[in-house]
């Protein structure tokens, strides 16, 4: 008896489903994200458009938000990764309805719309938030380390900067002169390098010049009225403008005070600028520094987050300064204002960071609300507490973590936030921005931050279905 296989004939014929709904199941993530982009406000990205159509025609925005955070949410990111899924990913086809955008159109939309795409990480939240997943129970507030689209090689001094600078003006001459030799470079070629020469072409020019003008038809002359009338318009427009700018001159003087709040007449602040500028910057991004990460420095932004029990993102932002001492209240009021956008409750029941978050100043500030805050004064790597670092809040911290509620509440920290870094960097892939700028990489963030939330909220409708 023959084995027994399913045949399979790659030269078969056969009709594709001509419904594009047919071509995948209802259930799936990209039915889901093409819905949840058809109820969120897009206005914003439509009012970059021309309202009276003329131009070449645009894709339509809300099929490449859809298909944008479909891919982002599959790990796929770059644009002509997106591009090459637009053909060979069914479900890209089903979001962008058998078009296919390039990867250039693709990277300028998320360039001229970074912003809104940005403010996506709102509205995606007034989702979850109608779902019942934006509670405020216990919250954590965590920071990691994220690459930057720099090497930490071009970070240099001032001083290394202008070394550089010498040196390329060197080389450029070491350069100019094997191609040039003994002369400048910018003489004039041989035919008119003399007088003689010059006049010659010059002579010959002017005839060319004046049998092309006999050719062409003479221009009607403008009357003069019509030129006097329009010197006195010219004449005019420059004097309403002089005008304007002594009035708005002696309205300044008026006040008696300049911008920097020194009175007009009184001695001038004296300024003494340094020798040599201080610190050091990246060439390549400018806006990024040396992060401390888990395995050393790199040259990155450190990105926080702050989450909830459900392991809901409730705000993302980007940071420069490497510690996360001085982040906890802005974080905590970054939270709460989305919470308050989306209409939810945005005062949390306690709140968790680890110890690089102590910042006694904010922490008094944030318990005066009335919100608990549990921070471990002491790294987990410490066998004894800091130097200096005990009486008053310190010992208090220390004895409410000690107790059993206490240290109950606070090994939550751990399982809420870190698992999120965790999926974020090793399953998703995200473990460098591709665009350069802190407003970029921000744009990015949060749209990591979005497409997490839409896949909680996916799975929460998957699971209840169930």
């Amino acid at each position: 008896m023959a084995q027994n296989f399913l045949a399979c004939d790659r030269e078969q014929s056969f009709l594709f489903p001509p419904d594009v709904r047919d071509w995948l199941p209802e259930n799936h993530l990209a039915w889901f994200v093409i819905d949840a982009v058809g109820v969120i406000d897009t206005s914003q990205f439509y009012a970059a458009y021309r309202a009276d159509g003329h131009g070449r025609a645009a894709y339509e925005p809300s099929m490449v938000i859809a298909l944008l955070l479909y891919c982002w949410s599959r790990s796929v990111r770059s644009s002509r990764a997106i591009e090459r899924a637009c053909v060979e990913d069914v479900a890209c086809r089903v979001i962008a309805a058998q078009q296919r955008p390039d990867h250039a159109t693709l990277a300028r939309f998320v360039v001229r719309h970074e912003s809104a795409l940005g403010e996506l990480f709102g509205q995606v939240l007034e989702l979850c938030a109608d779902a019942g997943l934006a509670t405020v129970g216990i919250v954590a507030i965590d920071g990691t380390k994220v690459h930057a689209n720099a090497h930490r090689d071009r970070t240099m001094t001032y001083e290394q900067i202008a070394e550089a600078i010498i040196e390329e003006v060197i080389q450029t001459d070491i350069a100019e002169t094997a191609v040039h030799g003994e002369h400048r470079g910018d003489e004039l070629p041989e035919p008119v390098a003399t007088p003689e020469g010059r006049q010659r072409w010059l002579r010959a020019a002017r005839q060319r010049l004046e049998q092309r003008r006999a050719r062409e038809a003479r221009p009607i002359p403008r009357s003069r009225a019509s030129r006097l009338l329009e010197a006195r318009r010219r004449l005019e427009q420059e004097l309403a403008v002089e005008r304007d700018a002594n009035a708005r001159y002696e309205a300044y003087r008026s006040r008696g005070v300049m911008k920097n709040g020194r009175r007009f007449g009184g001695p001038p602040k004296p300024y003494t600028p340094p020798a040599t500028p201080a610190g050091k910057i990246n060439l390549t991004d400018p806006d990024s520094r040396l992060v401390h990460g888990m395995r050393g420095y790199i040259q990155g932004y450190n990105a926080q987050a702050v989450c909830n029990e459900q392991y809901l993102i409730l705000a993302a932002e980007v940071m420069t300064a490497s510690p996360d001492f001085g982040h906890l209240l802005p974080m905590l009021n970054a939270a709460r204002a989305e919470l308050a956008a989306a209409d939810v409750n945005s005062t949390p029941e306690v709140v968790l960071a680890d110890a690089g978050y102590w910042h006694l100043n904010q922490m008094n500030e944030i318990t005066g609300d009335g919100i608990p805050v549990l921070i471990a004064p002491d790294s987990s790597r410490r066998a004894s507490p800091r130097p200096g670092w005990t009486g008053g809040a310190y010992d208090f911290m220390r004895a409410a973590l000690a107790t059993e509620r206490g240290n109950e509440l606070y090994r939550q920290r751990k399982q809420l936030i870190e698992p999120i870094f965790g999926h974020t960097k090793h399953n998703r892939g995200f473990t460098r921005f591709s665009r350069r700028g802190r407003a970029a990489a921000r744009t990015e963030w949060r749209l990591i931050a979005t497409t997490h939330n839409l896949l909680k909220l996916h799975q929460h409708f998957t699971a209840t279905v169930i």
